[in-house]
């Protein structure tokens, strides 16, 4: 969400992020609306100057016993003008926010431009693709030839984008889980939370989720929202709060399910567990300072990078243009893991700096330690890992020419010592 005084302050900055997003400059068009909403604001309060102003000089006339006729017929004409400008001010001002929420957040200014992953810039890798001497197969070939991996069985129930895990790698799934939270927790300093996956609209329209995004959602015949993410719900925390700046950074870790539509996945990755409408990940949400956010964004992407480097599979960490960069970021950096049957690099983590976006949105404020008033925090989000998509990686890289896959040292303690699936 933006701030109109920092628009009216620098509308040559505000078009050119609404630029680097593609968009059509509005500067102008928001500045002449925001100019009619003053100005009808004004005579608002000029008109209710007047008419407490005639108030006041009715009861002296009646004190008096002089006739007030002429007054109480203007307070009677002003009061019909109020209401008209109150309801034009209630408006102009619904109409300006609206505009406003559905433009996504100003790109930081050395992030690339570009429309799409085309103009990311690999940042810096980790170890080399995992090469085999046999031809490596998909996570999903592996996984229905265990039989542990059954679509069938989940198209029948549920429809296309979902799985039935059974036995080894059901519970390779929830070993994967608990390594990463562990990890996070003990290591990382992050708070384990629970959170609720149903949120109200405004949960979701603090986030940047709504009003844009509806489509993407599942929503419930009462109003509720499925959670994406788990950042919807550990963001909110601190909505419509004043935090200490001793406070900060806070940080909080999740594991929960995630429902999403793909509503413009069709056609995309339609095999195997690598795009679904039911997952589980692992959130980490940072609320910053910001003065720290920058640095804050750089130990969160780190802290990912710790959980692929401790399962030792080859990842690269891209800077993401501005054209591919979510909603409510200002810088996001993606993490790729190698997947050898696709003989490609995907995404398995994206950890972005929101700055004030979302925090605009659910009024999410810190007092200085030192000065007057409050400030708007830093809001940061990264995913520490998406679960099933990082057992993509674990298939696949410690694949076995006979069959199976191997299980990478770190996760051997959460699976009993076991060795290996199949």
């Amino acid at each position: 969400m933006y701030d109109l005084r920092w628009i009216r302050e620098n509308p040559d900055a505000f078009d050119a992020g609404l630029a680097a997003r593609g968009l059509a400059p509005l500067a102008d068009d928001i500045l002449s609306r925001d100019e009619k909403a003053r100005a009808n604001r004004t005579k608002l309060q000029e008109l209710q100057n007047s008419s407490n102003t005639a108030s006041k000089m009715i009861g002296q006339k009646k004190s008096k016993g002089e006739d007030a006729d002429d007054l109480i017929a203007e307070v009677s004409q002003i009061k019909g003008e109020l209401q008209d400008r109150e309801e034009a001010d209630k408006e102009m001002s619904q109409d300006l926010r609206d505009s406003l929420s559905g433009l996504p957040n100003r790109p930081e200014d050395d992030v690339p431009i570009g429309p799409d992953e085309d103009a990311n810039i690999e940042v810096r890798r980790f170890g080399e693709p995992t090469s085999f001497d046999f031809a490596p197969r998909e996570h999903f070939d592996i996984g229905e030839e265990l039989g542990l991996m059954d679509f069938e069985a989940a198209s029948k129930i549920s429809g296309s984008r979902f799985v039935v895990l059974r036995g080894a790698l059901a519970r390779l799934e929830r070993a994967l889980a608990a390594f990463m939270l562990d990890m996070h927790a003990d290591e990382f300093g992050y708070e384990e939370t629970s959170v609720p996956l149903l949120v109200r609209e405004h949960t979701a329209f603090g986030t940047g989720n709504l009003p844009k995004f509806e489509e993407d959602l599942f929503k419930t015949t009462d109003g509720f929202y499925l959670i994406p993410t788990a950042e919807m719900v550990l963001t909110n925390l601190v909505r419509d709060g004043v935090l200490g700046e001793g406070e900060l950074p806070l940080r909080y870790i999740a594991h929960t399910p995630c429902f999403r539509s793909e509503a413009g996945a069709a056609g995309r990755d339609t095999r195997g567990i690598l795009r679904q409408h039911q997952f589980y990940k692992v959130e980490m949400v940072s609320i910053s300072h910001p003065d720290q956010s920058g640095e804050e964004l750089d130990r969160m992407t780190g802290c990912a990078e710790n959980i692929l480097k401790r399962l030792e599979i080859p990842y690269r960490v891209m800077l993401l243009s501005s054209g591919d960069m979510g909603f409510s970021a200002r810088r996001t950096y993606d993490i790729e893991a190698w997947m050898p049957g696709q003989d490609n690099y995907r995404e398995i983590s994206s950890c972005s700096n929101c700055g004030d976006f979302q925090a605009r949105r659910m009024s999410a404020r810190f007092k200085p330690s030192k000065g007057k008033g409050t400030e708007f925090v830093h809001t940061l989000n990264g995913s520490g890992l998406a679960v099933g998509r990082t057992m993509i990686a674990v298939m696949e890289n410690y694949q076995l020419e006979g069959g199976g896959f191997a299980i990478p040292a770190a996760l051997q303690p959460y699976l009993s010592g076991r060795t290996r699936i199949g």
